[in-house]
């Protein structure tokens, strides 16, 4: 009797829960349908929002003058930035793109921003280093490395042999810290290693001679 009694009660006590349970569960129920709904919704604000899935080409823009490569970009519905560019590079059209990034031919977002690079009118001025009095091959050394070219060297009576004694640039004199076009050509004065006045002495000891 006493199980008999033991187990009405169980069985009561269970379907005065069911209720509740029906409540719980009808309330998780409309839970996951709001999270569902909510989930679907911010994935579409997110393909708007990102163009999700519209992928553009990145146009070739080499050797084009800026006009013509903003006016490609625009076709293709892509933004631009202009970086700072220092050297000149002589196998581009002066104000031509030069550099871009990413590089022609990458797939990007629509209004992904193209970084651009314009090439210079002419190569930057630099300062002459000072070479005077120095040995022939530190000068050429210290003129190269600054962007110099040495193209041609001269001799003149001096006892200091192959010492830098001057310079000049397009037959005129230039000094330590003038400033010239990167790559400029430049004419180093040196000496012979003779004394201003044996040239004529040594030519007249030959005359004497003869």
């Amino acid at each position: 009797m006493n199980f008999l009694k033991k187990l009405l009660g169980a069985i009561k006590v269970f379907f005065e829960r069911v209720p509740l349970m029906k409540v719980i569960l009808k309330q998780l129920g409309i839970a996951v349908v709001i999270i569902i709904i909510l989930v679907f919704l911010i994935t579409k604000w997110l393909n708007v929002s990102t163009n999700h899935g519209e992928f553009k080409t990145v146009p070739d823009l080499a050797k084009l003058s800026f006009e013509d490569a903003k006016a490609k970009l625009e076709e293709n519905e892509l933004n631009y930035f202009i970086q700072d560019t220092i050297n000149y590079n002589p196998d581009y059209p002066a104000f031509s793109i030069i550099e871009q990034h990413p590089k022609a031919g990458k797939k990007v977002k629509e209004g992904r921003k193209i970084y651009l690079k314009i090439n210079p009118s002419k190569y930057r001025e630099v300062s002459v280093p000072h070479v005077i009095q120095i040995t022939r091959r530190t000068a050429e050394s210290t003129l190269k490395a600054v962007g110099f070219k040495v193209e041609k060297v001269t001799y003149k009576d001096n006892i200091g042999k192959d010492m830098v004694l001057g310079m000049k640039y397009k037959g005129k004199d230039i000094k330590p810290n003038d400033r010239l076009p990167k790559m400029s050509k430049i004419e180093l004065i040196l000496g012979n290693g003779k004394r201003p006045d044996q040239s004529s002495t040594d030519e007249n000891d030959n005359d004497a001679g003869e």
